[in-house]
């Protein structure tokens, strides 16, 4: 009797292929995370002292904003 492991195929992991994907979405994921945290910063970096108070920040706030710490 055979045994057939279905693992790999249920994660989509074809050998190479699928190891060179993987890699392909990570480094995917990590553009867009990086160019997220990129767009917040520049917004509010871009606002003015008045109106970070409005929405309960400061300018110290925004580095531990867009590093995805709620410290502000």
């Amino acid at each position: 009797m055979a045994a057939l492991d279905t693992t790999r195929f249920a994660q989509g992991s074809f050998g190479l292929v699928g190891r060179i994907a993987a890699l392909g979405s990570i480094i995917a994921n990590a553009f867009v995370a990086w160019n997220d945290a990129r767009a917040t910063r520049n917004a509010l970096t871009a606002l003015s002292d008045r109106e970070l108070e409005d929405i309960g920040m400061s300018r110290a706030d925004i580095d531990a904003v867009v590093a995805g710490k709620t410290a502000y």
